[in-house]
Order: C-alpha cells, then sequence, then structure tokens
C-alpha cells in the first residue's frame, strides 16, 4: 500500500491519503482507524450504487457501524443547491450530529457535493473521500475543495475543507467505461504538462488503457504527490496551486456554457488546453511547437482538441469573467513555458479573443 500524507502547514489539517488495489474490501477496517463513533451517512450516485453501494453499506454495517445510504442521480447536474438542500434534509432525519461522519462514494461530482455538504452542515463535520473514477482519484479526492456549481459557471459555491482520509482503490476503473477512463486522462495529462516532460513522456509511451494500468498504481501516486506538494505551499489557491488549473479557464467556461451535458470535465479541460496553447504559442510565450505535442498526446487518449463549433466561442469566452482567478479585474492564467513547465500569466478576459476566429490563430 501506498501512504501519502497531506499536511499543511500553520494548521491542523492532516490526514493519510491510500493507495492500494483491492482497497474498497477494507474500508470498514479504515474506517475504524479513523472514527470511533458508529453513525455513517454514506452518499453515492446510481451508477456507483449498482456496483459498490450496497456492498459497502453491507460491510460497514456488518462492523458495528449504524449506516444511512443517500443514492443521487449520477452526472453534473446533481453538484446544485438542489441537491444539496435535500441532502441537508437527509441528515437532519438522521439525527447527524457533529461528531459523526460522511462518506462520498463516487467520482468528482460526488465528492465536491458531500465535501461542501460536510464543510458547511452544523457548520462542519468529518468526512472521507472514496473516490471511483480516474479523474477524482488523481485530482479532485485531494487537496480540500468542496463546491457546488451554479447556473452562470462552475464551482462558484464552494470552500476549502478537507477530508479525514481518501481510500483509493485502482481495481475499481476496471468498470469504467473507456470514455470516462479517458476523462480522467486529460487531468493525468494536465499535471505532466506542467510540471514534468518525463512524466509526460512516460504517458506517450503508453499504447492503450492496459499499458496505463498496468502502472496505475504509480499513475495516481504521482498525480497525487504533485498535487499534494502544491496544496500544502498553496492551500487557498492563491498562488502555486493555481498551476493545477491549466486548461481550466476555458474549459469550465465550456462546461457552463453547455449546461454541463454538451462537454463532460475532461474533454472540456482538454480543448481548453490546447486553446490557451495555441494563444501563447502565437505570442511567443510559449515554445513553438508545444501545442502540436500537447495535442497529439491529448489525441492518444481520444480526447477532444476543438469546439464541435468553434462560433460557441462568442458566447463562452464572456463566461471566462467568472472565474475564481479573476480578482481585482486581474485574470491569473495558466501557461506553459514549454510541455513540462508552466507559470501564472497577468491577463484579462480579452486575452481569449483570438478564440473567436477558431482555429486559424496567427
Amino acid at each position: 500500500m501506498t501512504v501519502l500524507t497531506v499536511e499543511v502547514p500553520n494548521t491542523t489539517t492532516h490526514y493519510p491519503l491510500k493507495i492500494e488495489k483491492g482497497l474498497m474490501a477494507h474500508v470498514a477496517e479504515e474506517i475504524k482507524n479513523v472514527y470511533t463513533n458508529k453513525k455513517i451517512v454514506m452518499i453515492t450516485d446510481t451508477n456507483v450504487h449498482q456496483l459498490y453501494g450496497a456492498k459497502l453499506e453491507q460491510q460497514l454495517t456488518d462492523s458495528g457501524f449504524e449506516v444511512k445510504l443517500l443514492v443521487l442521480e449520477a452526472g453534473e447536474q446533481t453538484k446544485s443547491i438542489t441537491s444539496l438542500m435535500g441532502i441537508y434534509s437527509e441528515l437532519t432525519a438522521f439525527n447527524l450530529t457533529r461528531s459523526d461522519l460522511l462518506i462520498a462514494l463516487g467520482g468528482g461530482v460526488i465528492g465536491d457535493l458531500v465535501g461542501y455538504a460536510a464543510a458547511t452542515y452544523l457548520r462542519g463535520i468529518a468526512f472521507v473521500q472514496i473516490p471511483t473514477t480516474l479523474l477524482a482519484q488523481v485530482d479532485s479526492s485531494v487537496g480540500g475543495k468542496v463546491a457546488i456549481d451554479l447556473p452562470e459557471g462552475k464551482n462558484l459555491v464552494g470552500a476549502f475543507y478537507h477530508p479525514i482520509l481518501v481510500l483509493i482503490d485502482p481495481n475499481v476503473l476496471q468498470t469504467l467505461t473507456d470514455s470516462a477512463f479517458n476523462d480522467g486522462m486529460a487531468e493525468v495529462i494536465k499535471y505532466a504538462s506542467i510540471q514534468n516532460i518525463n512524466f509526460f513522456h512516460q504517458l506517450a509511451s503508453y499504447q492503450s488503457r492496459e499499458a496505463v494500468m498496468a502502472e496505475i498504481e504509480q499513475v495516481i501516486e504521482f498525480c497525487c504527490s504533485m498535487k499534494r506538494d502544491l496544496v500544502q505551499a498553496d492551500e487557498k489557491d492563491t498562488s502555486e496551486r493555481m498551476l493545477l488549473n491549466y486548461g481550466h479557464t476555458v474549459g469550465h467556461a465550456i462546461e457552463a456554457f453547455y449546461h454541463y451535458k454538451g462537454y463532460t470535465h475532461g474533454q472540456a479541460i482538454s480543448i481548453g488546453m490546447i486553446a490557451i496553447n495555441r494563444l501563447t504559442e502565437a505570442a511567443g510565450i510559449s515554445r513553438k511547437g508545444s501545442t502540436a505535442v500537447v495535442k497529439a498526446l491529448l489525441e492518444q487518449y481520444h480526447l477532444p482538441t476543438e469546439l464541435a463549433d468553434p462560433a460557441d466561442y462568442a458566447d463562452i469566452l464572456p463566461l471566462i469573467k467568472l472565474d475564481k482567478k479573476n480578482i481585482h479585474n486581474t485574470l491569473n492564467v495558466v501557461v506553459l513555458n514549454e510541455v513540462g513547465a508552466a507559470k501564472l500569466l497577468k491577463t484579462d478576459s480579452d486575452f481569449f479573443g483570438p478564440l473567436l476566429k477558431g482555429h486559424d490563430i496567427k
């Protein structure tokens, strides 16, 4: 088992992140190591429930816990204020107290939503992350960013609130569709693009999903270690941690414009990475040819790198002004000096204007 520890300086935040194939069979044992009370509310979605929800509920019950299982509709639309209010009602009906526990069993939507419920219910109760998608395992379950979406934009209401434990079982990725697996690879490619050219070449060397899965524990550990280090250096996302948002400024705007239905998160940030890199390469900020290199790797994992209709940028770009990295009318955009080395560029939303011309950026 690989155990990483997230420990934010000058705070009481300190929790383990465990990575091991077969870990789902030992969840109750791991929970007992960090939680001594009995009541647990476990929240999952319809897709994950069919595979793991009932089994995990039984495992926890057999270990002496009093468990309430909530099953929400799968999909980004669930990460809403409506769902949050429903969760609050269920928690109060179960008489959950500040000494009890929430478990988020699912992908990034469930993890973000349950995390925000934990951060705000009774002004904060403990929760555990059990991510079941590659995207959640390498990114959203680590670092304490929890949120819900608004119609105007993604993750516009949220908090920094860390779990007490993260349990990652790579075996659950076997049940993902190829599309969902590749969605997570977009985040993996992001990590390589911003900080490690050797890891980038490693990802390029894999010729199939099976090849990735053969080394999946190391892939997950690499991403989680990088995120942990950035979180420990900049918990509140005001400087170094912003590097994790490569491709997200455009990507989040794309998701919001299509009402979280047209493109998945991974697909949107894939398009966003190429969009920003075209602009910065044309401006002489990013190394010449870097866009083609990143584009080739994304397409190797069957991720889109262009909008189906570039004319939609006319309505997408105004949404960038709502980006969380827009501070005092200055937008902090993550750009590549070269593949494997990123930095923050202070600019404004007008920087993205050339995207209105589609892919013919000179």
